[in-house]
């Protein structure tokens, strides 16, 4: 696969990360992607082949907790997603997980989704 554009060499990172990476019914999967103006959580059982816990900047329930300063593409929305998606996790039961950056750089909002995850209980 020939690397011609940022999306391509994010693919292939993702591709050899997820060699690595696996969800179980024990310790799902907490997978994250960025757009420019939203970002995106999964809680991914990879044996079963399921979702089990999703949250966005999309979702209205979301949207209407957001403040003034707080949107889809900055830290402060990021931070938000993360502490949604781990109260949901948790509220399904599930406590540990494995953290999937989906090829994306660990840093800023991708960064920022797992710590406010970690703070919100979420153990990885």
């Amino acid at each position: 696969m020939k690397i011609k554009t940022k999306d391509d060499r994010r693919v292939r990172i993702k591709l050899r990360l997820r060699k690595r990476i696996a969800g179980t019914q024990e310790r799902p999967r907490l997978t994250v992607f960025r757009s420019v103006s939203h970002i995106y959580a999964q809680v991914v059982d990879d044996m079963s082949g399921q979702t089990l816990v999703a949250a966005s900047t999309t979702e209205p329930s979301v949207k209407a907790a957001f403040s003034k300063g707080i949107r889809g593409g900055n830290t402060k929305g990021a931070e938000a997603i993360g502490k949604t998606i781990a109260e949901r996790a948790i509220a399904k039961g599930i406590k540990r997980v494995v953290f999937d950056r989906n090829g994306f750089l660990y840093h800023g909002r991708v960064r920022t989704v797992a710590d406010a995850a970690r703070k919100a209980g979420l153990e990885f």
